[in-house]
């Protein structure tokens, strides 16, 4: 498992470094059960077929997603940005994060990206169709005492 993982955790510190100037810390990655409470407030989601079947999510609060979304606003000190903004930032990040993966894993897989979904709400949880798949979360620190989590589930 830890070379499906890596490429992720890799990716991900490269994409927030390059794209929002700001580094992130990975955690122990850990498995949770299915439907388990957490505490995220918006998570941007991608499915992975092909070769590779499975999902890639970031999750998060909504004050880190704003945060986020602030980083890669055109508007110079952008306080509070629409919904919409929010929304399509997390959508984009998780989007490059996936897409990079693909490209890092082309020569040993063919994997086909979905376009990213964002969904929003306390404490949802992301449904994985799968009997035997779990799904596995990396805790990231950011903006030093921020949380996300990337989670995916591959087969």
């Amino acid at each position: 498992m830890e070379q499906y993982i890596q490429p992720f955790v890799q990716v991900s510190k490269s994409v927030f470094k390059d794209l929002l100037g700001c580094e992130i810390v990975p955690g122990r990655a850990y498995f949770i059960k299915k439907e388990a409470f957490l505490d995220w407030d918006i998570s941007g989601v991608i499915a992975l077929t092909g070769e590779v079947k499975g999902l890639v999510a970031i999750s998060m609060k909504s004050d880190i997603a704003a945060k986020i979304a602030g980083r890669l606003s055109p508007i110079a000190g952008a306080g509070d940005l629409p919904e919409v903004d929010i929304v399509d930032a997390i959508g984009e990040i998780v989007n490059i994060i996936a897409g990079n993966v693909k490209k890092n894993l082309e020569d040993m897989f063919r994997i086909i990206i979905s376009l990213p979904t964002v969904v929003r709400g306390k404490a949802h949880y992301i449904v994985i169709p799968e009997e035997r798949t779990r799904l596995l979360c990396i805790p990231f620190t950011i903006f030093e005492t921020g949380t996300f989590w990337l989670s995916l589930t591959i087969d």
